[in-house]
This record gives structure tokens, sequence and C-alpha cells, in this order.
């Protein structure tokens, strides 16, 4: 079968203020990384404001509707900023998520990438942060669960912030395992290793400032993939975070293209063994317009050769 790639030139129109981390360029820059690349390439759909409930009370999202300007932008909190065209993009980073779900669910492609904007895994449940609307792959997680009646679900987050919103979202659904590395200390400051969420499904793997490639791929060699196999997940969903790397501005870890293919055969031959191969990643960080193209075509690649 094939790489699904779920993307919609939406994401290319939630326009931030000149010189913010999370840009246009981001998206372009991938799509333009992965041009040559043999995938079906699917449109990222509108999702339902019925989707998005599965993870936000239906007023956060309605007040979000409401504060899309006609023009200029609209600061959501300190870092979280939308345009005119934003909305569409918000729907479409969910829409995309879901419908990857189901497409993989549904034996359509073995495995999926989604290139949309904005990121998620920093939302809260009624709270926007760190460029995240909704809580992209929460959603699709709780899709899984919930609509498609799938028993476990893990979630595997390499972004280098800690994926506070995502754990905020799961942690409470013991059907759900979260995995979550990061650099420690760093914004948002949370995901302590003695945080195990209330059912112990909640893995967080701090790393030093300066952690290089071979130290992170030794602590998911040995915490990782022992918990993915204790768990039995039927789906892996990966949010994709590409700020690990070594050039990211926002932090300090030292990871290279290399790291991103390893760690992603990694994860893919788990959930070979697992979940069938079914496995969904989901675009989140990566500040670095050079090397998010890099790494985020590694990554395709290692979905693509895991998808025969």
């Amino acid at each position: 079968m094939t790489t699904a790639f779920f993307t919609h030139p939406d994401g290319l129109q939630h326009v931030t203020p000149p010189g913010a981390p999370e840009q246009v360029a981001r998206l372009d820059y991938i799509l333009r990384a992965v041009e040559d690349l043999p995938l079906t390439r699917l449109d990222a759909p509108l999702a339902e404001d019925a989707s998005i409930a599965l993870c936000h009370p239906q007023n956060y999202v309605d007040m979000i509707r409401s504060k899309i300007p006609e023009c200029g932008h609209v600061s959501l909190d300190a870092d979280t900023i939308v345009s005119s065209g934003s909305e569409a993009a918000i729907w479409r980073a969910v829409g995309g998520a879901v419908a990857a779900v189901d497409l993989v669910l549904d034996g359509k492609a073995d495995n999926a990438f989604v290139a949309m904007r904005p990121p998620g895994h920093h939302a809260e449940h009624a709270v926007s942060m760190g460029f995240c609307v909704f809580g992209n792959v929460a959603i699709a997680a709780k899709h899984a669960l919930d609509v498609r009646g799938l028993n476990r679900v893990a979630v595997v987050d390499f972004d280098v912030h800690h994926g506070n919103g995502t754990q905020a979202l799961l942690q409470d659904d013991p059907r759900a395992l979260v995995i979550t590395s990061q650099q420690m200390p760093l914004w948002p400051g949370t995901g302590l290793a003695s945080d195990r969420g209330p059912h112990q499904t909640v893995l967080n793997i701090p790393l030093a400032p300066g952690t290089d490639g071979a130290h992170a791929l030794a602590e998911y060699r040995a915490k990782v993939l022992p918990a993915l196999h204790a768990f039995q997940p039927e789906l892996i969903l990966i949010s994709a975070g590409f700020d690990a790397h070594q050039d990211d501005p926002l932090a300090q870890l030292n990871w290279t293209v290399d790291t991103y293919t390893q760690m992603t055969d990694m994860l893919t031959d788990a959930a070979r063994t697992l979940c069938n191969g079914r496995v969904v990643s989901v675009l989140e960080g990566g500040y670095d317009l050079d090397a998010l193209a890099a790494c985020a075509r590694a990554h395709i690649k290692s979905l693509i050769k895991a998808a025969p």
C-alpha cells in the first residue's frame, strides 16, 4: 500500500506577524521538500465541530471562531496569533488528523503524515497556548477510541517542548498512552519524569540541554519501546515536532536528521509488531526552516519505507 500525505492550501493562509517562529514558510518548506516523494496526496478536510468536541467544550470552539478577524491579527494568548485565514487552517489541521486515522484504520493506507498548521500539542481543554489552538493529535486519538471503537491508542511526541496539552486532554482516559520526550528545563516547564498521570499512562522523558541524538535514541530504546509493548496499542499516533534539531532557534538539543530517521524507523518497527504498522504522524514544531524541511523529509521517507 502507500503512505498518505494530508495537507491543504488553507494551511498557508494562517498568517502570523513578521518574525513569528510559527509562520507560513514552515509548511511551504515541507511541501517543497517532499515534492518528489511517492505519496498518496489528499486534501485535509474541515473538521466537524463534533470531532473537536471530543476534547474541547463548544463554548471554547465558539470563542475561537469569534476571535478570527476580518483583517489584521488577533492574539489568543502571548504566543498564539490568528488572522483572517486562520479558521479554515485550524479546522483543517484537526480534520486532516481525523481523516488520516480513518484512512489508516480502513486499510486504505499503511500510514499517514498530516502536514498542516497550526500545531496542536500545547492546546488544553479551553486554553490556547504555544501556537496551538486545538489538540489535533489528542482529538485524533479520541476519535480512534470513541468513534472508531479502538481499545488502546498510543501517542508518541518527540517535539522538543513538552506536549502538555496532549497530556492534559488524554491523561484521564486509561485507553490512551501518552509518551512525550522534551528538553528540560524549557518552556512550558512541565513534563517531569515523576508525572505519570492518574492512570499511570503518561511517560515523560526529560532530556537535558545539549542531549544528542544517540542519547535520545538510547532513551527511546530503554523506555519508549518497553512502554509500547506493555500497552499493546492498536494505533500509534506521532506528534512530529522537528525542533530538537541542533539548528533550531527555540531549544538546545543536538539531534540531527539521522536521529529522526532512526527514531521513525524504531517507531514504525514497533507498530509493525504491535498494530499492523498503523501509524499516523502529525506535524507539530520545528522553527529552523532548512532543518525542518530536511527532518520532515527524512521522517516521511521512513514512513514510506515502512509501507511496502
